[in-house]
């Protein structure tokens, strides 16, 4: 089953996905540069295809993580000769923050671990 992530809500389910969707592009970035269609593809396949998103969804976000410092884009030559690409980077601050996002995750999934079924 593929999740289709749309950021247009303002409701909490919303703003849980959001910040599914910020912490996923953090993630992505952690171990290097990777501009917009490497991004979609490594979260794809890092979550086995759980988590799948568009064009229209990723840009927003990325803009988004730019203006709060956490990210920064940079133009380069493309790797299969056509025009440059956008590739984007965790800032010092953007490491910072996906560290406490990735604590916040993890305090999430114990505490839910209960009503999962796990032990």
């Amino acid at each position: 089953m593929h999740h289709y992530v749309a950021m247009q809500s303002r409701t909490a389910d919303g703003n849980l996905l959001r910040g599914t969707l910020d912490f996923l592009l953090l993630a992505s970035l952690e171990h290097g540069p990777l501009y917009g269609l490497r991004i979609i593809q490594d979260v794809q396949q890092r979550t086995e295809g759980h988590f799948n998103f568009r064009e229209g969804t990723l840009y927003p976000a990325l803009h988004r993580l730019e203006k709060r410092n956490l990210i920064r884009a940079e133009t380069r030559p493309s790797d299969t000769g056509g025009p440059p690409r956008k590739y984007y980077h965790l800032t010092d601050t953007g490491h910072t923050e996906l560290t406490r996002q990735r604590n916040e995750q993890r305090a999430h999934a114990r505490a839910l671990r209960p009503y999962l079924g796990f032990a």
